[in-house]
């Protein structure tokens, strides 16, 4: 088997590391959700060696993320496990922060909900919730390629597309996630910073 491979993945990643890298400096532990093919596991734990990298993702995905792990050989990127929002059992222990990628425009609303009710049961106290990618404003698309992906999203998949910030930003917060920042990306993307406050 080969090694999955996203171009967006190479991308991206240095992007989401400027970004990143300054709010994770003081934690130790990270869950990843929606891990993909790996390769986002694998940059960031080696750019942030004191962090432990706990990627996750449904069992069909886990194979190829265990490629790039073992290709990497890093001692800080922990064993894929199978985790979907909806029926997995999520990790007894807890985590300085919780990232995920392109992962909420793919989901199912139901599967959204699941997934911040669930967050709040495995951040510490001050735990970090960053999420990156597409989002609308107001109900409006922030530019044009933006609304020919969620076009081509929603004819793949009806129930997905690119998810509205004040309706996920509420969710959030009805689960005790307070909104830090909202840093704009490249290719009209973001990343959401929350802090958990239960």
């Amino acid at each position: 088997m080969e090694k999955p491979y996203a171009e967006s993945c190479e991308q991206n990643r240095e992007p989401i590391l400027s970004v990143i890298k300054p709010l994770l400096a003081q934690q130790q532990s990270v869950l990843e959700i929606g891990s993909g093919t790996g390769q986002h596991a694998v940059y960031f734990a080696q750019q942030m060696p004191q962090l432990t990298w706990q990627p996750s993702d449904q069992r069909e995905f886990l194979s190829g993320i265990r490629l790039w792990i073992e290709d990497a050989r890093l001692t800080n990127v922990a064993v894929p496990i199978e985790l979907d929002v909806t029926t997995s059992k999520w990790p007894d222990t807890t985590f300085d922060a919780v990232f995920s990628a392109n992962t909420l425009h793919i989901m199912h609303w139901h599967e959204i909900q699941a997934l911040f009710r669930e967050i709040k049961n495995i951040l510490g106290k001050n735990g970090l919730l960053l999420i990156y990618g597409p989002f609308n404003y107001n109900q409006q698309y922030t530019s044009d390629s933006n609304a020919r992906f969620d076009s081509w999203l929603k004819q793949r998949d009806p129930q997905s597309g690119i998810r509205n910030f004040e309706d996920i930003n509420e969710l959030a917060e009805e689960n005790d996630l307070v909104l830090v920042d909202d840093f704009v990306m490249p290719e009209n993307n973001r990343i959401l910073y929350w802090k958990y406050t239960g």
